[in-house]
């Protein structure tokens, strides 16, 4: 995420380049427990921002960028998902998929949400719903040359919740919250993801030995992993240091996200 007093390193024109054929698969199933709203609060995805949900804001930027259809893996009070849904007026094409073990891992509900929509030989976008960000983070990852690409940020608070990253000769030979391995450097996933579909397809057969094994807790991430570490020259990074954007897990982190990741966002132009 970008830090306070962080100064942007990425800038180019307002341009956007994808295959309308593209899909974007949306997580969006969990409780956001970590929040402290006791299941009272609305998902994640429509927490709004400066007057508009995240998830108006994903639908926005995927429109701009010539995305025209979003799978959206569901749980958690999918019924005000999908009335949000119905108001966007994006023209994007929507789908639903509901996760009814949603309050498990969210293993689970990447299996559920991918394995029915995987187009046969198109590549698609995964994307973690809670993430306020700037469209061109997007705009990166659709551009990149690479088919299989993670996006990293290299400005990151180290710890134990980030997602992290890490490279060897510019090869990722990690991608978990707890890592130990020789590695030039680390940085944080954004939780964005470009992918084969065969690549893809692999992703839901790894979720499935989780599932099949019981291993119901298992973050989704594992499932990326190991697709990952079977090959890692299959897969790329692209480097999103110093353009804003945030997770959202903890209180604290909406109180950063409108004061600081907010106010450097820079704004679409209509074409």
């Amino acid at each position: 995420m970008l830090l306070p007093g962080s100064a942007a390193m990425v800038s180019g024109p307002d341009v956007c380049c994808v295959s309308l054929f593209m899909k974007a698969f949306i997580m969006a199933a969990g409780i956001g427990k970590r929040l402290g709203t006791d299941n009272e609060g609305p998902p994640k995805c429509l927490l709004e921002f400066s007057g508009k949900t995240l998830l108006q804001r994903h639908f926005d930027i995927l429109s701009h960028c010539g995305i025209s259809e979003v799978v959206i893996g569901v749980g958690y009070r999918s019924d005000h998902i999908e009335r949000a849904i119905t108001a966007n007026g994006n023209g994007i094409e929507v789908s639903t998929v509901f996760n009814p073990d949603y309050e498990k891992g969210s293993v689970i509900t990447l299996k559920t949400t991918l394995a029915d929509h995987l187009p046969g030989d198109e590549e698609i976008l995964l994307m973690d719903a809670d993430v306020l960000y700037d469209h061109r983070l997007l705009q990166r990852l659709l551009a990149s040359g690479y088919s299989n690409c993670f996006l990293m940020d290299r400005d990151y608070e180290p710890g134990e919740e980030p997602v992290k990253l890490c490279v060897r000769e510019n090869t990722l030979v990690e991608f978990r919250k707890q890592v130990d391995v020789d590695s030039d450097f680390c940085g944080e996933s954004v939780g964005f993801f470009r992918l084969r579909s065969d690549t893809a397809q692999n992703v839901i057969n790894a979720a499935s030995t989780y599932i099949d094994a019981g291993d119901l807790d298992t973050p989704y991430e594992e499932a990326l992993r190991d697709v990952l570490l079977s090959a890692p020259a299959d897969f790329g990074f692209e480097d999103i240091t110093g353009l804003p954007w945030t997770e959202i897990d903890f209180p604290e982190d909406v109180v950063s996200a409108r004061e600081n990741v907010l106010p450097g966002l820079e704004e679409i132009i209509k074409k």
